[in-house]
């Protein structure tokens, strides 16, 4: 795996740590320093896609070569580059389990210049990818029950994000995507309808449908009926059905206009029909806030295609997040800047269920009764512990976190977290390393003002 997927500071501090002799035990927590305005929870992921980088960093000829003559790093600095590999241990809540900001997803403890070089991959990784599958999460809790289908592909930003995307939101349940590729690469379900282009290639609206129907006997087909006229579209795709004699799953899918009352006018023609088999779909710029909306308005859909306002977590596409050095060589750290204060040492999250609630404590903190610990070994020695999570695990997990959710941490509006407290024993390791670190930096400060 390229290791020059970083950026040039890492190497810098890498080489100069190296130069000096300084690759002691390190510990860097890996956390979310606060949540965005409309979200009450977030879904831990990017962490398998981590550890697959991890097992396999390495630095080629090419990029050695690229790193002294274009960047002038030392001879020395390049010998050390070419032995380098990850070592070190990682932690991590594992993907797919409810999280909360201001406690760590992942802590990496490994010598210092190992554990300095991988931040920036870690932090691409999973703040992308817990992003969009917080995102999707609120989709499917605003969807109550209902299907929810991945449309994003055509608009994610990239290929590679597009194929992240369909995988993300199948892990939180969404039930298939329109990414043929995602489909087959990570056996999800392959969900598709058609264009309005393809109607308007017909002389009519009625030809489209039947000859799509007659094309694809058997399988699922959906008929998108606002091309034209919606409730026309309805008649013309209830008479195909009958003409045909169409049997399995199928579906009319509205792209367009007032969906709550033309749902629920769809669902009644189609009742009316004897039809009441077939679904109705919804699409076009959906999200979870619409979907919340149309659910309570009582409109008839049974299923949503989603796209580019999740694929792209259109009203919060990052997340606030950092990776900091926690403790080296056996001496607790932390960092006293306004606003980005961190906690020192090694942690562990216990979770409790009744009353739900987490707790943020010391590493070697023996667990609470009543509460799990959250973060887990995925790496020893620089080797995975286990086999990766499939999409079905981590689908679980997240449906057994959020059966515990309290309700104001679900809401889609206003959704308000629970509070994340800590131990005893980390505030009081907090208060002896900030009062160490400032009575040092005092005593450093006056000593340089007298040379």
């Amino acid at each position: 795996m390229k290791a020059l997927l970083t950026d040039l500071y890492e190497l810098n501090m890498v080489a100069s740590y190296l130069r000096r002799d300084m690759n002691g035990q390190a510990t860097f927590s890996l956390f979310v320093r606060r949540l965005p305005e409309t979200r009450g929870f977030l879904v831990a992921a990017g962490i398998e896609s981590c550890i697959e980088y991890l097992e396999q960093l390495s630095f080629d000829e090419d990029d050695l070569q690229y790193l002294g003559d274009a960047l002038k790093f030392r001879p020395e600095g390049l010998e050390a580059f070419k032995r380098f590999r990850f070592t070190g241990d990682v932690w991590a809540v594992p993907e797919g389990r409810i999280v909360f900001a201001g406690e760590p997803l992942v802590e990496v403890i490994a010598p210092l210049a190992e554990a300095q070089l991988i931040e920036t991959f870690l932090l691409n990784r999973i703040t992308f990818e817990t992003t969009i599958a917080s995102k999707a999460a609120r989709c499917v809790i605003a969807a109550a029950g209902r299907d929810v289908i991945d449309f994003s592909f055509r608009r994610t930003q990239g290929i590679e994000a597009g194929l992240d995307v369909a995988r993300l939101s199948a892990q939180v349940g969404f039930i298939g995507t329109s990414n043929v590729e995602a489909a087959k690469r990570y056996g999800l379900v392959a969900s598709g309808t058609m264009a309005h282009s393809y109607i308007e290639a017909y002389p009519t609206e009625i030809e489209a449908f039947r000859a799509f129907a007659e094309d694809f006997e058997g399988g699922r087909v959906t008929f998108l009926v606002d091309t034209y006229d919606t409730p026309a579209g309805i008649r013309n795709a209830i008479a195909v059905i009958h003409e045909l004699q169409m049997q399995g799953r199928i579906g009319v899918r509205i792209d367009s206009g007032d969906l709550v009352e033309l749902s629920k006018r769809a669902r009644r023609m189609l009742d009316r029909a004897g039809l009441e088999g077939v679904r109705v779909i919804a699409s076009g710029s959906l999200d979870e806030f619409q979907i919340d909306e149309l659910v309570k308005a009582g409109a008839r859909i049974d299923a949503f295609g989603v796209g580019t306002r999740m694929g792209v977590s259109a009203d919060y596409p990052y997340l606030d997040t950092a990776y900091k050095l926690v403790e080296y060589a056996g001496r607790p750290v932390m960092k006293l800047s306004r606003n980005k204060v961190t906690e020192p040492g090694r942690k562990q999250v216990f979770r409790k269920q009744k009353p739900f609630g987490d707790l943020v404590g010391l590493f070697d903190e023996p667990v609470p009764p009543g509460r799990e610990p959250l973060l887990e070994p995925l790496m020893t020695n620089g080797r995975r512990t286990r086999a990766g999570a499939t999409i079905a695990e981590s689908r679980h997990r997240f449906e057994v976190d959020l059966a515990v959710l309290p309700e104001p941490t679900r809401r889609i509006v206003s959704p308000e977290a629970p509070r994340v407290r800590t131990t005893d024993a980390l505030r009081r390791m907090t208060s002896r390393t900030r009062a160490a670190l400032s009575a040092r930096e005092r005593g450093g400060g006056a000593k340089a003002r007298t040379r």
